[in-house]
């Protein structure tokens, strides 16, 4: 069952089962901080500004990343596009794990961090969408 077709049984009356709302719930808090990291870099903050520099990035590629970013959560909040924005933004979330590698960052807190949203993008998909559980899984 695809969102929109949620959204419409609901207004129907009928109930969304639990796992929906599950997903729901982890693609929220994905969304949630990829928005906060995309606005922070949009918005050039000097927090931003300071951990770009640390991470050895120059200040001439944060505004880039912060659209790359945008788009990525469009094509993920489409539900058309949901499972190709996922992949877009599994591979930026990629780079930002081997950032975090190439700097010696701890490994729990910086470095699979981005590892920890991608599983949050992932597990909220599958559960909103049988389709993409069903391939994840292998299952027919």
């Amino acid at each position: 069952m695809t969102d929109s077709v949620a959204f419409a049984g609901q207004a129907a009356g009928v109930s969304v089962s639990k796992g929906v709302w599950t997903g729901r719930v982890l693609s929220g808090l994905a969304v949630a901080f990829l928005t906060f990291d995309a606005v922070g870099k949009l918005l050039q903050l000097a927090p931003v500004i300071e951990g770009t520099a640390q991470l050895g990035y120059p200040e001439s590629t944060i505004l880039p990343m912060g659209v790359l970013l945008v788009i990525g959560l469009v094509l993920y909040l489409v539900p058309r596009t949901s499972v190709l924005g996922a992949i877009f933004l599994t591979g930026f979330l990629g780079g930002a794990v081997a950032t975090h590698v190439r700097v010696g960052n701890p490994l729990a807190t910086h470095t699979l961090f981005p590892t920890y949203v991608a599983a949050l993008l992932w597990g909220g998909l599958a559960l909103r969408r049988p389709a993409v559980r069903a391939v994840l899984l292998g299952e027919k």
